[in-house]
């Protein structure tokens, strides 16, 4: 289904749809971003003041606020079988600055938000968390956590897919065990 993150009423309609079709509602990974479009690659890195105040509102709606709408979309659908699971991708290095202050505050917003989500959510046994995966694919690592019996323990908590992938045994095709993304 298409849906504009930045249009509350057609995310809305989305998990009105999941609620039709489905009856409910297991898992969100809410990984949309914005506040790319027409961005100068090469100025990703300027300082706060050279920086186009376009970005900052496109990082924030279309990043941080479409990861909140989504999530108060989904909540109400895990609710009633009291379990759930709400993940939110970041970029993120152990508090690490991520070279943009936009970015940076964007991301550091998204993980204090599913912080707060854990807390309001602990009650109905739905997780909410910050999942960090670097440069490495993901599926394999939500669908583990989505099955993860202790899953509440890392509730309100931001995760690497690095760290994950060594707790849960995964390996890459070569046998390699990659190790967590590092900025240093």
């Amino acid at each position: 289904m298409r849906c504009d993150h930045t249009v509350d009423a057609e995310v809305e309609s989305l998990f009105q749809r999941v609620n039709r079709e489905q009856g409910r509602l297991d898992l969100l990974v809410n990984n949309v971003w914005g506040g790319y479009e027409h961005y100068d690659v090469g100025g990703f890195s300027a300082p706060f003041w050279k920086l186009p105040l376009r970005h900052w509102h496109g990082m924030f709606e279309a990043g941080l606020r479409a990861h909140f709408v989504a999530s108060r979309f989904a909540a109400p659908l895990m609710l009633p079988q009291r379990n759930g699971l709400i993940i939110n991708t970041i970029a993120w290095d152990r508090d690490l600055y991520l070279g943009n202050l936009f970015y940076d505050v964007a991301k550091a917003a998204i993980s204090r938000m599913a912080y707060g989500m854990s807390i309001e959510l602990r009650d109905y046994n739905i997780a909410a968390l910050a999942l960090a995966p670097g440069f490495i694919r993901t599926e394999r690592v939500m669908a583990f956590l989505a099955a993860d019996p202790k899953i509440m323990e890392k509730s309100g908590r931001v995760v690497t897919v690095g760290d994950l992938a060594q707790e849960y045994g995964f390996t890459d095709i070569d046998g390699r065990q990659i190790p967590a993304f590092r900025i240093n």
